[in-house]
């Protein structure tokens, strides 16, 4: 089941770029990403009210807080320097630099969380990145 939504995801990453690129023509990219934040906690509160979860932050322990505050940090800071990259470049070649994250978040989640990493991940790994720097070159 979770490769369905894992492929959800994809899909709805792809139209993210798409949309952020005709969404940051006329305006700031900050200013962008942050009506689309605002888009974002007001769909997923209310995901969160329908399901009658908002009562559930009471248990939340303070390691994960820690983790999910930094973890919406990073996404901040990426939502922000993808909007500004997709302002000054080309959507084609962007996105495609931008899914070097799975080849950093394979090296990550070997290093920091021990998962394993089998030929195949790090054959994929490297078809990813040799994608990506051939989508950099002009």
């Amino acid at each position: 089941m979770w490769k369905y939504y894992a492929l959800l995801s994809a899909f709805f990453a792809a139209l993210t770029a798409i949309f952020a690129k005709m969404g940051v023509r006329d305006v700031d990219s900050n200013l962008a990403t942050a009506i689309r934040t605002v888009v974002i906690l007001v769909i997923t509160w209310g995901i969160v009210l329908v399901g009658r979860h908002q009562g559930d932050v009471r248990a939340i322990e303070g390691r994960t807080w820690l983790f999910l505050i930094l973890s919406g940090a990073a996404t901040g800071l990426s939502w922000l320097f993808y909007f500004k990259a997709l302002q000054m470049g080309d959507v084609a070649r962007v996105a495609p630099i931008d899914k070097l994250s799975v080849v950093i978040t394979i090296v990550l989640a070997f290093v920091l969380l021990g998962e394993t990493v089998t030929p195949k991940v790090v054959a994929g790994a490297a078809l990813i990145t040799v994608g990506s720097i051939l989508m950099m070159l002009k």
